[in-house]
């Protein structure tokens, strides 16, 4: 075979000599490479910034492989698919499209995971799939119109590379979803690793080496390498599907066996290579980047061929956290580095002497580029003390730093020449404009990473020592919150006792490594000065609520056990900032808590009741396990008393203000000016409020006082039942008000910011989060139970539903939805702020039966119970 040809643009001369200058096709290749360079830029950025990012090294990883390296991947396939093939180029406005909807995807699975919303996160996987498989359709086409040539057998490669990022993207989508929690998540992990790294990246770069490769060595093809490329494909492509099925199935020598399938194909792949090596050594920047990459990605196959035969399946993908810096620098980096080196100054064109001009700026100090990340490989990937790993850090980020500097130049310089020159191709200003965007991107996150890391600790003296059992379990850290005395040295015991792997990390900076299932770590903090997070970093855990709290006290008593365990009172949690705390609801509750009672009275006799109603402002209530803090009550509750009665029952209630501040009351069932009786009177002060109840249903009551929000949230609200005319009898009735918990000292900024937001703690039914799991309703197997429910809100109703048990009877907001003898049934009773009804159900057999708000954010936060049923 002759030397090869890569083309920018139809009707160029064999490689050989420098191009000529290029057609306008071109110049979309320059403002895309600009986007590649601008992301290259950012994984710098990321990288310094470090641990004050969400999630640092998953964010490190996706924005280099998502952001740089897909982006680059969409845009040389197509070009090569054309060039090998002497294609007609494909719509320019389809290319800019996928390439726009690329890294839309890619910024919506970056903003989900590190907010920790999953919902973004899988729509961009999904987006991202779509679209590489738009791409995968565009090949097959230019493949299947243009006429039989030497070079279709590598288009072949990039069609099943885009096959296996769709899969990886879907996989990715399941793993950020909560279908993808649990003892799954690791085989999940393991495979959406693996297809990615050696299915997108992989396949994509061994069917680009094939004319790459002699290209850049400025020789010809072996005689071997059609027969090799479709050898090698027959082996890798399935080879890496029996290896995700085997990963995704725990069927260990099944992955065992795909993986060596792709090895061997691997190989095979590469031995033209050999070929071309031997008959001309490298002599550019490009060529020994390209060759030592090669040499990392035989040796990280080996490895990972090793830790897949020894490792059960679920174990794998923490396995190879080591791997990933040889995959990642050592050779996609550096691939994607060679490649860029040899292929810019192709593209920025202007004719010889300006192509030698590129590319003798690009390689500018190429050998000690090469030198710096090649060492720097080895020192990231094994165990070394931390300088020497900071090093290596310093040594590969230094590499891709320059190489973004001397490319940013590069591109300035062809805008200024074409400038100069009318004859030629100018790059338009896009192209310029994405550079720009790459370094303002770069720029910000350094500004966060050099203004958002936490505070320098204040020196203060050691008080004493502790040692805390710590247990990463079921998406929770227990303890919630540790409580120490200032200047207490802890050391924190952290046991993983889940099915997955987790880690620990805390806000001053020491942290765990990835803890496998039952593995240990040790961590010993600095004499405490001030309030310390930690979270785990695996993506989405956060915020699915693995977070502690570690808070200091200025007392040198030492805390109970049970302040080990949960929150703490109101009072210390009077400074805290607006973001809201992760409950511990599977601790105990505090020695002497009694729960709500949630029974339902019968309405009594007689047509006008009279009650007194007492505001209190000091109460100090357990409304979450082991979590005390003040409350604003009537009558010392929250939520407050129940008044029952029946349709035209008359109330009299004398309202007294027993508390330190201004209230009020406003009782929805009754119809009357609200000048007089829902008037805010002042502490000492009593009023009489009268009305009558002409209107069936399940009523809020609540402080009138304003802000109103700040008095609901606090605890002032309660419920009137108003029986509807004819209510059949039923074997048990409950009462259910959900409300929403704020944990902070009542009244205080920080509490009023965050309830004015909306985003609470925490929520609750009848005043404590999860307290109905501790002293479940009971109920009898074949019992007929009405469940009366009310929203206090102040911002969230809610979608009361029992698991097992569907509602034959629902009434809402005055009126029947269902009636028993309906044909239909019921899965929730669904209320807005402020409204009521009840639900009906038979419990068919013994069991435990939990009753949740279906909101399930608002369930794990805290609005949910259970139901003992017993058998009849």
């Amino acid at each position: 075979m002759g030397p090869v040809d890569i083309r920018v643009e139809k009707g160029r001369p064999p490689l050989g000599g420098p191009p000529p200058p290029p057609r306008p096709r071109a110049s979309w290749h320059l403002r895309a490479n600009a986007i590649v360079v601008g992301w290259l830029g950012l994984t710098v950025a990321v990288a310094l910034a470090g641990g004050v990012l969400p999630a640092p090294r998953w964010l490190l990883i996706h924005v280099f492989l998502l952001g740089a390296v897909s982006t680059a991947i969409l845009i040389w396939s197509e070009h090569f698919t054309v060039a090998l093939l002497r294609a007609r180029s494909p719509s320019q406005n389809g290319s800019l499209a996928r390439l726009a909807l690329l890294n839309a995807a890619t910024l919506a699975v970056l903003a989900g995971v590190t907010s920790g919303s999953w919902q973004p996160a899988a729509a961009g996987a999904a987006l991202m799939a779509a679209v590489v498989l738009w791409h995968a359709a565009v090949l097959v086409r230019l493949a299947r119109r243009a006429l039989p040539g030497r070079f279709g057998h590598v288009i072949g490669w990039y069609v099943a590379a885009a096959a296996a990022l769709a899969a990886g993207a879907t996989l990715g989508g399941l793993l950020t979803s909560p279908l993808g929690q649990g003892a799954v998540h690791e085989r999940l992990h393991a495979a959406h690793a693996e297809v990615n790294l050696l299915g997108w990246v992989g396949l994509t770069v061994l069917g680009t080496l094939f004319t790459l490769w002699p290209t850049v060595l400025r020789t010809r093809m072996s005689d071997r390498t059609r027969r090799a490329s479709r050898i090698g494909l027959w082996l890798t492509a399935p080879g890496l599907a029996v290896t995700v099925a085997g990963l995704l199935a725990g069927w260990r020598w099944a992955a065992v066996a795909g993986l060596a399938a792709y090895a061997v194909g691997g190989l095979t792949a590469l031995a033209p290579l050999a070929d071309a090596l031997r008959r001309r050594r490298p002599h550019t920047g490009a060529a020994w980047m390209l060759g030592a990459a090669i040499v990392w990605f035989e040796v990280a196959l080996a490895v990972d061929l090793v830790i897949t035969a020894t490792r059960p399946a679920g174990e794998v993908a923490g396995a190879l956290s080591p791997l990933l810096p040889i995959v990642l620098a050592g050779f996609v980096a550096q691939v994607l580095l060679g490649s860029l080196l040899h292929l810019l100054p192709a593209v920025l064109g202007g004719g010889p002497a300006r192509f030698k001009e590129n590319a003798a700026l690009l390689e500018r100090g190429w050998a000690v580029r090469l030198a710096a990340l090649n060492l720097g490989v080895p020192l990231l990937a094994l165990p070394v003390p931390q300088p020497i790993a900071l090093l290596g850090w310093a040594l590969v980020l230094g590499s891709i730093l320059a190489f973004v500097a001397l490319a940013v130049t590069t591109l300035g310089r062809a805008r200024h020449a074409g400038a100069r020159d009318r004859g030629t191709w100018r790059p338009s200003m896009p192209a310029v404009a994405g550079v720009a965007a790459g370094c303002l991107l770069t720029a910000a996150a350094v500004v966060v990473a050099t203004t958002s890391g936490p505070e320098p600790a204040a020196t203060v003296t050691v008080t004493g020592s502790r040692t805390v059992e710590v247990t990463l379990s079921g998406m929770s850290i227990r303890p919630g919150v540790i409580e120490a005395p200032v200047g207490t040295v802890l050391t924190l015991r952290i046991t993983n006792a889940d099915a997955q792997r987790h880690d620990l990390r805390l806000s001053t900076g020491p942290r765990t490594p990835m803890l496998s299932p039952g593995s240990s770590a040790v961590l010993t903090l600095d004499p405490l000065a001030q309030p310390v997070d930690g979270w785990c970093t695996v993506a989405g855990h956060r915020a699915a609520g693995m977070t502690m709290r570690i808070v200091p006290t200025r007392t040198t008593t030492p805390p109970s056990p049970a302040h080990d365990q949960h929150s703490t009172t109101g009072t210390s949690l009077a400074g805290r900032t607006g973001e809201p705390t992760r409950l511990d609801l599977t601790a105990p509750m505090s020695p002497g808590w009694t729960p709500y009672d949630a029974t339902l009275e019968p309405a009594p006799g007689g047509t006008e009741h009279h009650i007194e109603l007492r505001a209190d402002d000091t109460a100090v209530q357990e409304v979450a396990p082991g979590v005390r803090q003040r409350v604003w009550t009537f009558n010392g509750t929250m939520p407050g008393p129940v008044l029952r009665g029946k349709v035209g029952d008359v109330f009299v209630v004398t309202f007294v203000n027993g508390g330190t501040m201004g209230h009020g009351i406003d009782f929805h069932a009754g119809a009357v000016a609200p000048d007089g009786p829902m008037r805010t009177i002042q502490p000492g002060e009593r009023l009489t409020y009268r009305f009558r109840a002409d209107f069936a249903g399940a009523w809020l009551y609540h402080c009138s006082t304003m802000p109103m929000t700040q008095h609901i949230a606090n605890g002032m609200y309660g419920a009137v039942i108003v029986d509807p005319p004819d209510l059949p009898a039923v074997d048990r009735e409950y009462l259910l008000v959900q409300g929403e918990l704020y944990l902070a000292e009542p009244g205080s900024e920080a509490q009023a910011g965050r309830i004015r937001q909306g985003t609470p703690d925490g929520w609750m039914f009848n005043g404590t989060a999860a307290g109905y799991d501790h002293a479940p309703l009971r109920a009898g197997a074949g019992e007929r139970v009405r469940i009366w429910a009310v929203a206090a809100g102040p911002s969230s109703g809610t979608a009361l539903h029992v698991v097992g048990a569907p509602f034959d009877t629902v009434y809402k907001e005055g009126a029947y939805v269902l009636r028993k003898n309906d044909p239909g049934g019921a899965q929730v009773l669904d209320l807005a702020p402020a409204q009521g009804g009840f639900a009906e159900l038979v419990f068919p057999e013994a069991g435990t039966y939990p009753v949740i708000d279906h909101t399930m954010r608002q369930a794990e936060g805290g609005a949910h119970g259970l139901f003992q049923v017993s058998a009849r």
